[in-house]
């Protein structure tokens, strides 16, 4: 064996090594490539799933704010319109001609009966005060006090000022409607919802 066979072998060997080497070099890039590709599309997928968390926490966020920004409006759309109804029944009861005088008595023969005393003092609305008066006439005990503001009906006070009914238009009004509110809601908006 010569020196050149040696100097072959070697060559041979360390090609063999460097073949060797180059190959567990390329198997282990391959292998860092492959755990960094699943890596890489795990932190994608992870970054996907919390964007699309994020949006639908933002979508669940802002359908909850329109909700709540559409029950506001409906609540004031719909106090509005009770509001209206409140002042269009209060023109057409200042405006009453037909039975106010029947009605006005029934209010102050109330008034008296609730106050339960034997004298008193009664006010009208300034445009009542003429009927009043004359109501009076067969009320011994009581007597006009004067005008109020009022839509009509009146106000029915013991002679001392300690108690009294009022049975004015306005009162009555107040008290029906707000006797009356689920059932005007159910009418007006179709549920039972009572408003304030």
């Amino acid at each position: 064996m010569g020196l050149e066979t040696v100097v072959d072998d070697i060559k041979e060997e360390a090609r063999a090594r460097a073949d060797e080497i180059l190959e567990e070099a390329e198997q282990d890039a391959d292998a860092q490539l492959a755990e960094a590709r699943e890596e890489a599309e795990k932190t994608r997928q992870e970054a996907r799933e919390e964007a699309e968390k994020e949006a639908e926490e933002l979508r669940e966020q802002e359908l909850s704010s329109a909700k709540l920004e559409s029950r506001k409006m409906e609540s004031r759309e719909r106090r509005e319109l009770l509001s209206e109804l409140r002042a269009d029944a209060a023109e057409e009861l200042a405006e009453l001609e037909d039975g106010r005088s029947e009605l006005t008595e029934k209010l102050l023969d109330a008034g008296i009966e609730e106050l339960d005393v034997e004298e008193g003092v009664v006010y009208s609305a300034e445009g009542d005060e003429d009927l009043v008066r004359d109501l009076l006439e067969d009320r011994s005990g009581f007597e006009f006090g004067g005008t109020t503001d009022a839509l009509g009906g009146v106000i029915v006070e013991a002679s001392d000022g300690d108690v009294r009914v009022n049975n004015s238009f306005d009162s009555v009004l107040e008290t029906v409607l707000n006797d009356s509110l689920k059932e005007v809601s159910e009418h007006l908006f179709g549920d039972g919802e009572e408003q304030e």
